[in-house]
Order: C-alpha cells, then sequence, then structure tokens
C-alpha cells in the first residue's frame, strides 16, 4: 500500500478440498453410447463429487475385478497421491468378477498380446463366439466370491493402515442383459451374500448398484450392449453413494 499504510489482513486461504478416490470397472465411466473420459460431468464418480463439493479421482478400466483393484491400489501412484486428500475410497468392483467366464479371464486379458495381427483377430473372433454360447453354464465367474473379497480385505486393510479414519464404501453387483453374456447372472447372487457378510464384519458400508439401475437396464435408456447404464441409472448410483456417504459423515461426526 501507499504511504506506509500496513497491508489489510487477507482472508485464510481455503485449504485443497477432499477427494474422491473411485476405483472401479467400465460400470464407473461408460455412457450410453460408450466409455467416457474421467471429468465428464454426468458419470456417477463425478454427480457425487459435485454434489459434495469434492474433486475426484478416477481409477479404472474395462473388465477390472477386485483383484485389479487391488493392484491399483499397491500400485498406481495416482491412487498414493490421492489417498492422503481422500475424503472417501470406494472399491466400485465386484460386478465383472460375478459374471460367467467360462473361458479363462487370461486369455481374454491375452489377446491383445497375440501376434500378428490377423491371428489376434481369429483368436478374438473364436472368444466372442465361443462366450455367450458356453456362458449358460453360469460357471466359472471371473472370480471367485472368496477371492473377490479377500481381495477387497486387503484393500481395506492396507488403506486403514494408513488412514484408520478414512472412510470406505463398496458395491454390490450391477444388474445386466448382455447379449455376450448369453444374459446369465447366476454368479450375482453368491457375491451378493460373500460382500455382505464381509461388509457387515468389516463395518463397511454398501451401495446395492442392481437396485439402483435395475429399472434403467431392463426398462429405460441404457446402453444398448446390455451392460452399461444410461444416464439416468448414473443418476441413480449417484444419489444412492451421496446418501450412504451422508449417513457415514454423520456417523463419523457423532463419535468424533
Amino acid at each position: 500500500m501507499f504511504g506506509g499504510a500496513p497491508e489489510p489482513e487477507s482472508a485464510a486461504e481455503p485449504g485443497p478440498r477432499p477427494v474422491l478416490l473411485v476405483i472401479g470397472d467400465s460400470l464407473s465411466y461408460f455412457g450410453p453410447k460408450g466409455g467416457l473420459s474421467a471429468d465428464h460431468p454426468r458419470i456417477w464418480p463425478n454427480l457425487v463429487a459435485a454434489e459434495l463439493g469434492w474433486d475426484v479421482e478416477l481409477v479404472a478400466r474395462i473388465g477390472w475385478t477386485c483383484r485389479d483393484a487391488y493392484w491399483a491400489l499397491i500400485g498406481d501412484p495416482r491412487v498414493w497421491a490421492s489417498v492422503p486428500r481422500a475424503g472417501a475410497v470406494v472399491f466400485a468392483t465386484a460386478g465383472m468378477d460375478s459374471l460367467p467366464s467360462p473361458l479363462p479371464t487370461a486369455l481374454r486379458e491375452l489377446i491383445r498380446y497375440v501376434r500378428p495381427a490377423g491371428a489376434r483377430r481369429r483368436v478374438r473372433e473364436a472368444y466372442n463366439w465361443l462366450q455367450p454360447k458356453l456362458s449358460p453354464l453360469g460357471w466359472p465367474v471371473a472370480l471367485p466370491p472368496a477371492v473377490s473379497v479377500d481381495y477387497l480385505e486387503q484393500s481395506r486393510n492396507a488403506l486403514a493402515g494408513l488412514r484408520p479414519e478414512l472412510p470406505m464404501v463398496a458395491v454390490l453387483p450391477s444388474v445386466h442383459r448382455c447379449d455376450a453374456y448369453a444374459r446369465v447372472h447366476t454368479g450375482r447372487e453368491p457375491m451378493v451374500r460373500a460382500v455382505s457378510d464381509w461388509a457387515r464384519d468389516k463395518s463397511v458400508p454398501l451401495v446395492d448398484l442392481g437396485e439402483a439401475v435395475r429399472d434403467n437396464v431392463f426398462h429405460g435408456e441404457a446402453n444398448p450392449d446390455g451392460i452399461h447404464w444410461g444416464w439416468e441409472g448414473h443418476s441413480a448410483v449417484a444419489r444412492a453413494m451421496v446418501k450412504v456417504l451422508s449417513e457415514v459423515a454423520v456417523r463419523e461426526g457423532k463419535t468424533a
């Protein structure tokens, strides 16, 4: 200031906003017409963050299971950078785990490495032809419930060791009418039971994706692939997630 007048006291600078850390599969970022960027305002992680006034770190990929979520947690530096600022962590996997996978999951993952390109196309065509024909068997699933829960617990335990107060939320599998899986989902109920038992034992709140999106998947304007959601599905999941996170905040406030 001119004349040597003292500088006015500036308002305290706001601290960094909390981060909603979401580790998920393609249901976290696919819309009615396909995959979307992580900053798309209509996918559910961003709807939740907008409601809470938080930032988002979305770490997800198509086909990810609870095993992949754990690998991301221990191996992705984006996750490491987000944990100190996290207001909550959402494990948005278990849906892919519960889908019929009569052909080994490792085979599907390795197709991209087949060379030359012509051989890769033939292998992929064979896989896509066999998958729906074998899916009515209903087994094996991509990841057995006990294995999925073991990875969820390893993830929870790793984060609790770093930040015991950090709220964590998990999900129950979505529903589908996907022809690529012959519209079979007999693995869902065993996964629901296993994840519910684990969540109850470890006091982890759950969001039931199936209940949230059932109407959108079967009667609404969902993705034609029969597995990903339309905008109303994303909005319904966001509402359910905000409700659970708000309840967690109230509970934490009472016990603080």
